[in-house]
């Protein structure tokens, strides 16, 4: 369906602080410039900002069934050890409900694609697939190669499936998990993948001290050098979650070999990681994008009150409120993040033959009123509660806050029974 969205406050992510009042043509999925343009439907968004919808460009989208649960562990590797037995005893319709919904509430706070590393993916696709929304989907690597041919055997089958099933808005990834999970072999092996089948790797990376202590005392490197200079990283594109201790050396690393680095602000306040120097990593040429991590170490998947943690961690953690201005916060979620996922030929701005991936943000409410600044607005003032309506590739996901593609009601019903099942195994 072709939609116009008549004089809304642009903010197309084209430019520096650039908006402007305008209407958005949606036609055949895409931005379009078309003079003879037709609409199927018009929306006034004379009281709306117009953006290009959120990436989470790292999340373990089931894990939302645990969430709330542990909380007290002093800290990720405590939590790891009272997630990972649970995890062992997951079946494939807790990844289904449990996937219903984190896409429920990816949607209603404004995100339309996410970088995942999980397992069960089979599940995960189908329900993406149903939400009609975007993501790269990784085939997580955890330990040896043992049986790794036959344990990967349904990845290849997934992937081809939703591959040709969802008109690219799935694609796929390998996801080892992180060093101290799964040694160099897998690395490398999960680097052959790569170059004979497609996609990035996407892992875990120095989240905290103790990783990065333990890699120097097992490896006698850094986690990212020690996978450098086994050339587990050559001629592969990479996005690492975390990155709260690289070394000034990874940095510079990560701006040669065009590394994506993937800020993850609530989950390190949370699980007390320490806090990424995304300053320093912009400064220094590496493309930064956000992420929420897993609504177990979070606990939402809420990128409006990423943007906002992010922010806020930046201006106290630089003692300086411009380090990272709000243009720069959305951008890491906007644009950065479509270039962390290999999709910003597609996404990430809103221009003329890109998809339209869009969302409307009402700021017809107290705390966004006066507006002034929209990019302040939506960082500091807006909430994930404040997005209308929601486009994937000119789908309309949301309207009015209501969701289209999932029915939210029996996602939450189906979701506590299972978790009520895996409590009693």
């Amino acid at each position: 369906m072709n939609t116009l969205i008549k004089n809304a406050l642009i903010l197309d992510m084209t430019e520096r602080d650039k908006s402007y009042r305008g209407d958005i043509k949606i036609e055949n999925g895409k931005i379009s410039d078309n003079p003879l343009f037709k609409a199927d439907r018009e929306l006034d968004a004379t009281n709306m900002i117009c953006m290009p919808s959120l990436i989470n460009a790292h999340t373990h989208t089931s894990m939302g069934l645990m969430r709330n649960y542990k909380d007290t562990a002093p800290n990720l590797m405590a939590w790891l050890n009272e997630i990972f037995p649970i995890e062992a005893k997951l079946e494939p319709e807790d990844i289904y409900w449990a996937s219903q919904i984190a896409l429920s509430e990816m949607i209603s706070t404004g995100t339309t694609a996410f970088n995942d590393m999980y397992f069960m993916m089979d599940q995960t696709c189908e329900a993406v697939y149903q939400a009609k929304m975007r993501a790269n989907i990784g085939k997580t690597l955890f330990g040896s190669l043992d049986n790794i041919q036959e344990r990967l055997k349904p990845f290849d089958e997934i992937s081809e499936k939703y591959l040709s099933k969802a008109n690219g808005l799935i694609k796929f990834n390998v996801a080892p998990h992180a060093i101290y999970t799964t040694p160099l072999e897998t690395y490398l092996y999960a680097r052959d993948m790569i170059l004979d089948k497609g996609g990035d790797l996407h892992t875990h990376m120095s989240e905290t001290q103790i990783e990065v202590d333990n890699s120097i005392k097992d490896f006698g490197d850094t986690p990212l050098m020690y996978l450098e200079k086994a050339h587990a990283l050559d001629d592969i594109k990479v996005v690492l979650a975390h990155g709260v201790y690289l070394s000034d050396d990874e940095v510079k690393l990560c701006k040669d070999k065009n590394i994506s680095v993937v800020h993850n602000p609530s989950s390190n306040c949370k699980l007390a990681s320490g806090i990424a120097p995304i300053s320093k990593f912009r400064k220094s040429g590496v493309n930064v994008a956000l992420g929420t991590d897993g609504a177990s170490s979070n606990n939402n998947l809420n990128m409006m009150e990423e943007m906002h943690l992010a922010a806020m961690l930046s201006c106290v953690s630089n003692l300086d409120p411009i380090a990272n201005t709000p243009y720069d916060i959305i951008k890491m979620a906007t644009i950065n993040g479509a270039k962390a996922l290999s999709i910003d030929d597609k996404v990430g701005t809103i221009e003329v033959g890109k998809d339209a991936d869009i969302i409307l943000i009402d700021i017809n409410k107290p705390h966004l009123t006066p507006l002034n600044d929209p990019f302040s607005a939506v960082v500091y003032s807006a909430s994930g509660s404040d997005v209308d309506t929601v486009f994937c590739k000119g789908e309309m996901l949301m309207h009015n806050r209501k969701l289209l593609t999932i029915d939210v009601d029996l996602a939450m019903k189906q979701t506590k029974k299972r978790w009520e099942h895996l409590l009693t195994k």
